[in-house]
């Protein structure tokens, strides 16, 4: 009789416990955004309400040999395009590929007015003449390129340009179809264990290009300070429960050591 009370006794604890952590993590989903897959496209409930930024990523496979003139190719076209108010885009960052694919170049452009601002942009480009002697002669030194075009996460702070000097990790999620809303409300909750010591530069997701693919852009000191930082989510409470909860939605993911070429705003 009395290993019968005991039984009960540890039940009726542990009931209590889990109905207690469960109050409080309804409480406390009251005050975190969520959003519902079932009202409208993830493009449209994750991004940013209060902007219309649309973004490009650029990927360009560089020969060797070429890289140093490739950079300062780069770097003068960038410049002319930020002089000219004509055109409604801007560069967010340049970098070359330090670990990770080798001899590779990334750019992230950002679009001030959304899709009109890119197509705006790029029927003025077709027209430059310079423009077009510019593609010419960097097609002699790439080997393969390709873009997306991406939407910024709303919980996600804008990329804006800092000093450095800094390394840029680039982290790449290729999610199973279907499961973005998950993610973005997983993030939602996790971003603020990642901000504290700055390195959070900017979260995006495909719209163009292969899709169910994100981003997520960090800014380091050092690969010495990288561990450190990411060792420190470890520590807080709810980064495991989100590493838990969004690693079965991935179907592979990747990471890019980055280091910013000497025209990027993001040093």
């Amino acid at each position: 009789m009395a290993t019968t009370r005991s039984v009960q006794a540890k039940g009726y604890l542990l009931y209590r416990r889990f109905s207690e952590s469960s109050d409080k993590g309804w409480f406390r989903s009251l005050f975190v955004h969520k959003v519902d897959a079932r009202k409208d496209a993830h493009s449209n409930l994750l991004s940013k309400k209060e902007t219309s930024n649309l973004y490009k990523i650029q990927f360009h496979d560089v020969k060797p040999e070429c890289l140093e003139a490739y950079n300062s190719l780069e770097a003068e076209v960038q410049k002319r395009l930020h002089e000219d108010q004509d055109y409604p885009c801007e560069v967010v960052g340049s970098w070359n590929t330090w670990y990770g694919e080798q001899d590779q170049a990334v750019h992230l452009w950002r679009y001030r007015g959304g899709y009109p601002a890119l197509t705006d942009c790029l029927q003025k480009l077709r027209a430059n003449k310079e423009y077009l002697e510019f593609r010419k002669e960097r097609a002699k030194m790439l080997l393969s390129r390709r873009n997306e075009l991406l939407l910024e996460f709303s919980f996600w702070n804008e990329p804006l340009p800092r000093q450095g000097p800094n390394l840029y990790e680039m982290r790449t999620y290729y999610l199973k179809p279907g499961t973005m809303i998950e993610w973005g409300n997983r993030w939602a909750r996790a971003i603020k264990h990642r901000q504290e010591n700055n390195e959070a530069v900017g979260g995006f997701f495909t719209q163009i290009g292969q899709l169910y693919v994100v981003h997520h852009l960090w800014a380091y000191e050092s690969l010495q300070s990288r561990e450190e930082t990411r060792n420190s989510a470890w520590r807080k409470e709810g980064w495991d429960v989100n590493v838990y909860y969004t690693v079965p939605l991935l179907q592979s993911m990747e990471s890019r050591i980055m280091i910013p070429t000497k025209s990027s705003p993001l040093q």
